[in-house]
């Protein structure tokens, strides 16, 4: 090999090491470190004691987090490497930063016990993460489940274990028993993210609307975004006791699917003969 095809190699392994990364690749992982900026700042919110705006950070990540993934596949940006970005980054905004928001604000009053909680909480956040990371690697996984979760996902997870505080700033906190029923509350939600109780995902919902109903829907979203930005609390409780109350109807609608797509066993030989007797 003479020098120069040996130069010539060289620099063409630089150029595949160092080739530039295209925008639509880049920017969704901005989206989600910006959420995780978000998350973090909660923290800091809380421990200032402004939990109503640590709530509205969490808010800002948990709709950051929404719009990264769906950014990523519509500019077909999609890489394992955003993808593991994405999984770190909801621990940390929907496990580690709810946990310590609920302890400064309610969980502390419980001294080590109220730290438990809240660990406790990470930690299901991050095995719901975990086992959702593997189940999406399963080839044999019917469509049907697509549309269905396994136990609460961490955003809606946190969401929901911040109830206590929505309560508070609507005037509906504070009586004798509240902080015990906080970390009950606590302990259902993480007990909920690491179970097999089937949610659905709603990943299908809204992706077409009938042209006749264009302009009712259009008109909804932003009524609902302009409730929720003047009534954020009291909207915020309203949704978290919807979606609760809306498990059982996940789990029965999860049954009938099961019980539709499971075969049906062939008659045997004899029950046939005897049918034909009959």
């Amino acid at each position: 090999m003479t020098r120069f095809e040996s130069h010539r190699r060289r620099r063409a392994r630089m150029r595949l090491r160092f080739r530039q990364i295209p925008f639509r690749v880049l920017l969704p992982n901005l989206v989600t470190l910006l959420a995780t900026c978000s998350g973090l700042t909660a923290i800091r919110l809380a421990f200032e004691g402004r939990f109503e705006l640590a709530v509205y950070a969490v808010l800002l990540a948990a709709l950051l987090d929404a719009v990264d993934g769906r950014l990523a596949r519509l500019l077909k940006g999609t890489s394992r490497f955003g993808a593991e970005l994405d999984s770190l980054s909801d621990f940390v905004n929907f496990g580690v930063v709810p946990g310590l928001i609920l302890y400064f604000f309610a969980l502390k009053d419980f001294r080590s016990l109220g730290w438990i909680v809240a660990l406790l909480f990470a930690i299901a956040a991050a095995l719901r993460l975990a086992r959702f990371n593997v189940m999406l690697d399963d080839p044999d996984r019917p469509a049907w489940k697509e549309n269905f979760f396994v136990g609460i996902p961490a955003p809606a997870g946190a969401l929901c274990a911040l109830l206590p505080i929505y309560l508070h700033f609507i005037g509906l906190g504070g009586f004798p028993g509240f902080g015990l029923l906080s970390l009950l509350l606590v302990l259902a939600i993480a007990a909920m993210m690491v179970s097999r109780v089937p949610t659905y995902a709603g990943k299908t919902l809204g992706q077409r609307v009938p042209r006749d109903l264009f302009l009712p829907v259009l008109a909804g979203i932003v009524f609902f975004f302009l409730a929720l930005a003047t009534y954020p609390f009291e909207m915020l409780t309203i949704l978290t006791l919807v979606y609760l109350a809306l498990i059982p109807v996940g789990i029965q609608r999860y049954r009938a699917l099961e019980a539709a797509a499971r075969p049906v066993p062939a008659a045997l030989p004899d029950q046939d003969a005897q049918a034909a007797d009959g």
